[in-house]
């Protein structure tokens, strides 16, 4: 099978991975960088589950050509943490607002909503709404993820 040698930065880091041409980057992220935090929901971009950000927009891995990450920049879950290890406002509000039930589009909703947060620090309540609408959740309805996503907004405004 014919490989293709991409360069990127993932999660800050400068890397290279040679793999078959007809990946997605979600192949290479989950079995390549054995990154696990994007999920493969339903494959053909529909659940947003494999959601990452490249160069600030959020993406659907699974339709994502790996050819095509060449000298991008890549955000998964597994970056967005402080080099701390503390956890990002995203992250510990979907915690403390129950935003997490089985857990399986969380990773793609947060990414969902900070690409809308870094361009966006101060959204309304339609515009989350409309940042998370690619990506389907099955347990919470919602409620507790639009005010999970609306509590860290406050955090980030408020950070500054």
């Amino acid at each position: 099978m014919k490989k293709v040698s991409i360069s990127f930065t993932l999660n800050g880091d400068a890397v290279t991975a040679e793999v078959p041409v007809t990946w997605t980057l979600l192949r290479t992220l989950r079995e390549f960088f054995e990154l696990t935090g994007p999920k493969e929901g339903c494959g053909v971009g529909e659940c947003g589950a494999c959601t990452v950000i490249i160069d600030g927009e959020a993406v659907n891995s699974c339709l994502y050509p790996v050819p095509e990450v060449e000298g991008k920049t890549v955000t998964t879950i597994e970056g967005i943490a402080d080099s701390d290890g503390s956890l990002h406002p995203l992250q510990d509000s979907f915690l403390k607002n129950n935003g997490v039930q089985c857990g399986f589009c969380t990773s793609g909703m947060i990414m969902s909503a900070k690409a809308l947060l870094d361009r966006n620090p101060d959204p309304t309540e339609d515009e989350i709404r409309t940042s998370i609408a690619g990506n389907l959740c099955r347990c919470t309805g919602y409620v507790q993820i639009v005010e999970a996503i609306g509590m860290a907004a406050e955090t980030v405004k408020q950070k500054g």
